[in-house]
């Protein structure tokens, strides 16, 4: 039996599922190109309306099958898809193709569908929607009607996980939902349309698998872990019964995680651990309990500006900050500001070309070029904070130089405010991302300028490894539980500690509950997870004790392999957490 082959994804929804697989695409492979005469261009253009009407028909029919499965709200996908189909602008601009090229109805629509991913793709960033999807959808059902394409058969009755180039709404109403195990797509965004109805749907689902439609096979045996982000290709027997025996177990402990989630994160012998979110849009505040959040400990103001055709304006972030600071009211929501570059660019922002961007021109660096678009970022959050919890927190930090800048334009902009009558609070807590390593070597000089720390570990991994997670070629040397990637954090909460500045973790490390325990163990104060992580890591605090944490501490920064550290933790869990 062939041996089960592991592949890293992005996570959508969460939950484990096994079964076998069916292939579905959301466009056909090949698109005929052929000349029409000048005489058949309005008969072609007929046929081109033909093919909207039937689109429009069934997109209405999934609108009403959605409706029935999960209600209104979520069958609203299709009629903006079926409002999409009649926007005169759009036709008009197939039919002028179709005219001027006097192509075919197919390769003009297929025309249209490559502008609109050339034009909106680089709106896309890392767990961010999907824009040209959303907007490309329904003409891909033109395209299918014009060419009559039929989708592979789903046969039989038995359930299966749906695999696609691309996560549609299209593929996920594919199938009946009772069906539907779970969606594993190579690409797709985590707020596009598609991935707010897998999220109802409530079935697992992993993008950014690119290559994989290759590697499958119809009915080939899939494990699919959406918490995770992976998918097993072929899991064996005795990885199916473990598989299997995870999920039940997931399960019975997610029901028993659910019914304390509200409880604080505290030790029986008086330690406490806050545990917060991490949010990157309103949208987020529908998967988790404000209630049982210790307040949002990283909210990515950058996708409020990537879900944009241009800048926001002042008074649209300060709409914006001010519903997110309500949602969490009277608990702490921390805005850090604009962190673009690197792979989050704005398509109305032209940065330059680097040849190596995650070492370049990005995050705070931005801001201390372009200082107007900071004043009307901190504006807009300062008016948002009144009588609010409100904390800022500034990215990609490697100076002190840079944070006394930034304290200057932050007071120029708050004296503003009071000289024009805003009201503005007294105390609003600024503190900085600990993500270059630089900033490691001069924390004590640092900390007495700012009022709070939080590690940001997916960077810190990267720079401090000189490893690219996203590099295949070296990422497998991206690796979190280091030694001296451990010994960093230590430092941190170390430092932190004695100068009385509260410190944090928000980094995808802090999801894994015995790792969260060893930061508390290490002294930091908070967490900030994915809110799917939140009642877990609650649960896995009040299960030890701070002493047993700190021993935990100790022994892990003790080792001198990864596989030293990883034996520990997972002795721990073993131990503490089962």
């Amino acid at each position: 039996m062939a041996r089960a082959r592991t592949i890293h994804g992005v996570s959508v929804s969460p939950g484990l599922a096994i079964g076998p697989v069916h292939v579905v695409r959301a466009a056909p492979d090949a698109v005929p190109h052929w000349s029409v005469p000048e005489a058949d261009i309005e008969s072609e253009i007929a046929r081109l309306r033909r093919a909207i009407a039937a689109a429009s028909e069934e997109l209405l029919r999934r609108q009403r099958l959605v409706a029935e499965q999960t209600g209104e709200r979520d069958a609203q996908i299709f009629a903006v898809h079926r409002m999409i189909l009649q926007d005169p602008g759009a036709l008009r601009d197939v039919e002028e193709t179709l005219r001027a090229d006097r192509i075919n109805a197919e390769a003009a629509v297929h025309a249209l569908i490559q502008r609109l991913e050339r034009t909106l793709r680089p709106l896309e960033g890392n767990s961010v929607r999907s824009y040209s999807a959303d907007l490309s959808d329904p003409w891909r059902e033109v395209l299918q009607a014009l060419m009559h394409v039929v989708q592979p058969e789903i046969s039989g009755d038995g359930k299966v996980i749906l695999a696609a180039a691309v996560l549609t709404p299209q593929v996920v109403t594919a199938i009946e939902r009772e069906r539907l195990l779970g969606i594993v797509a190579e690409a797709g965004g985590r707020f596009s349309h598609a991935a707010v109805l897998a999220r109802a749907f409530g079935v697992p689902c992993v993008v950014g698998l690119p290559g994989l439609l290759p590697r499958l096979e119809q009915g080939m045996q899939l494990a699919v872990d959406g918490g995770r982000g992976t998918l097993e290709l072929r899991p064996g027997e005795e990885q199916i019964v473990d598989f299997q025996a995870r999920r039940q177990r997931l399960e019975q402990r997610r029901a028993t995680f659910a019914e304390r989630a509200g409880d604080p994160a505290r030790t029986s012998d008086g330690g406490s651990l806050q545990v917060q979110v991490n949010i990157e849009s309103l949208r987020d505040f529908d998967i988790f309990n404000c209630a049982h959040s210790d307040g949002i400990g990283l909210c990515r103001t950058e996708f409020l500006y990537m879900e944009r055709p241009q800048f926001p304006s002042e008074d649209e972030q300060f709409r914006m900050y001010r519903r997110v600071l309500e949602r969490m009211a009277p608990k702490p929501v921390t805005l850090r500001t604009l962190d673009i570059g690197g792979d989050k660019r704005l398509p109305y922002f032209q940065t330059p070309k680097e040849e190596n961007p995650a070492l370049g021109w990005r995050g705070l660096r931005v801001s201390l070029e372009w200082q107007d678009l900071l004043r009307i970022q901190l504006r807009a959050a300062l008016r948002a904070g009144v009588g609010r919890d409100l904390r800022i927190l500034l990215p990609m930090v490697t100076s002190i130089e840079e944070v006394d800048a930034t304290r200057r334009i932050f007071d120029g902009v708050r004296t503003s405010l009071l000289e024009h009558g805003w009201e503005v609070e007294s105390d609003v807590p600024v503190g900085i991302m600990v993500e270059v390593p630089s900033v490691l070597f001069c924390l004590e000089d640092l900390l007495p300028h700012v009022d709070f720390v939080s590690v940001g570990t997916n960077d810190l991994v990267q720079y401090l490894l000189a490893v690219d997670r996203d590099n295949p070629w070296v990422s497998k040397l991206y690796e979190p539980h280091h030694p001296a990637v451990l010994r960093a954090l230590a430092r941190v909460a170390e430092v932190a500690g004695k100068a009385g500045r509260p410190s944090s973790v928000c980094g995808d490390m802090a999801d894994d509950p015995a790792t969260a325990i060893l930061l508390m163990g290490m002294g930091f104060t908070s967490v900030s997870v994915a809110p799917y992580f939140l009642p877990e890591i609650k649960f896995a605090v009040r299960r030890t004790t701070l002493v047993a944490a700190r021993e935990l501490a100790a022994e892990v920064l003790s080792q001198s392999h990864v596989e030293g550290v990883k034996a520990v933790l997972a002795a721990f869990r073993e131990r503490q957490l089962v």
